[in-house]
């Protein structure tokens, strides 16, 4: 079963195209460095819900859509291993915390092992 990495943001609508070029480096990058698959999302069906929701949990402003994305591995160790050569690869030196077309500070990530998949 595939080890999953999942990530919820807010992009500003203005920087939706940023964010897009940003993500294709990241998906050519990822998975040429080992990863099973790279999946990126832009909300289009994402109510606001009264308790919990998606755009609640990024504090999404109304400027702003949600994205969901996830990148699939073989295991968590190759995980560890993939994300290790990402971070070492020069074309990812062009972004870090003050430079992407989203506030990391409202991303909600974390790493999953999977117990069903069809």
């Amino acid at each position: 079963m595939p080890y999953v990495d999942g990530f919820v943001l807010a992009v500003p609508r203005n920087k939706v195209e940023q964010y897009k070029e940003m993500a294709r480096l990241g998906g050519e990058v990822w998975m040429e460095h080992g990863a099973l698959s790279y999946v990126e999302c832009i909300g289009d069906d994402v109510p606001y819900g009264e308790l919990t929701s998606f755009p609640r949990a990024v504090q999404a402003r109304d400027d702003e859509v949600v994205v969901f994305s996830w990148i699939t591995y073989e295991s968590r160790a190759k995980r560890d291993e993939v994300n290790a050569k990402v971070m070492a690869d020069p074309r990812m030196n062009q972004y870090d915390q003050n430079n992407t077309p989203f506030d990391g500070k409202r991303m909600i990530f974390g790493g999953f092992e999977s117990f069903l998949a069809r």
